[in-house]
């Protein structure tokens, strides 16, 4: 590492501890008098000049006051001769968000340039990483565990078949019981599915439809279920997912044949509608 790497290494490190302990003049010390700084919050085109940014600090040490961290957890360097550049990790969040999200970081990007023989920051650059949720890529990947759910039981994987299930699933089948609850009950009716046909299943659902909205989704289309003899069966499935760490997970299944209506239930009941 050159001496410059080393002095710019020293700059951040000096320039995060002070941020972390409220200390507005080493923040500014070694700041250009033209800093432009792109921040997490408002305003869009940016911060510019010294005394805009001086102002932007105040409030941001009363979070840290309140239990807020800013600590670099990264930290790369890069320098020529009067012009360098880092890129930084910093964990910059209250304990309790921390402990809701371990992995969540600041990125830092810093331009500097010599200036009188020192090293300044002249650009300066805040952001986390936009996790908004993007119904559209969330529909995919629900449909994505449609597609491996055909693949594995054409397969006859049953526990691949089973993994995008949640533990607490409830499922409402074609027949047996009224209600299959947990995912090893749900696991018990697709082992005797596979096992029913000595000859690997086809399953597709041609007019599959998903819709996702923040952390549940739901599919619904028309399953056709073709046994090794060649014999379709085709019947209606509705599915809700839920979003967990470990992707989409189905929490509930509907699924039936059409009836027709009996004696039991005559036009116009509740049953009907």
């Amino acid at each position: 590492m050159s001496d410059a790497e080393h002095e710019i290494r020293d700059l951040v490190t000096r320039w995060a501890h002070a941020v972390h302990t409220g200390d507005l003049d080493t923040v500014l010390a070694d700041h250009s008098g033209d800093i432009v700084m792109f921040d997490v919050p408002p305003p869009h085109d940016g911060v510019r000049g010294i005394a805009a940014y001086a102002e932007t600090w105040p409030p941001f040490f009363e979070f840290q006051a309140h239990g807020g961290c800013f600590e670099i957890v990264e930290l790369d360097v890069t320098a020529g001769d009067d012009v360098a550049f880092a890129h930084a990790l910093l964990r910059c969040d209250t304990a309790e968000e921390l402990a809701a999200h371990p992995s969540r970081r600041l990125r830092l990007t810093l331009g500097l340039r010599r200036e009188g023989g020192r090293w300044v920051v002249a650009h300066e650059h805040h952001s986390f990483p936009d996790e908004s949720v993007v119904p559209q890529e969330d529909e995919e990947a629900v449909r994505a565990v449609h597609r491996r759910w055909a693949a594995d039981t054409a397969a006859g994987d049953l526990e691949a078949l089973v993994a995008p299930i949640a533990d607490d699933v409830v499922s409402y089948e074609h027949g047996g019981k009224m209600a299959y609850v947990g995912k090893d009950e749900v696991r018990e009716v697709c082992r005797a599915g596979l096992e029913s046909s000595p000859e690997p299943v086809d399953w597709a659902i041609p007019d599959l439809r998903v819709v996702a909205s923040g952390d549940l989704a739901v599919s619904w289309g028309i399953d056709e279920i073709t046994l090794g003899g060649g014999e379709t069966v085709r019947s209606r499935g509705t599915r809700v997912f839920r979003r967990t760490e470990d992707g989409w997970r189905m929490v509930h299944q509907h699924l039936s044949f059409p009836a027709e209506f009996s004696a039991e239930f005559p036009a116009g009941s509740p049953a009907e509608a």
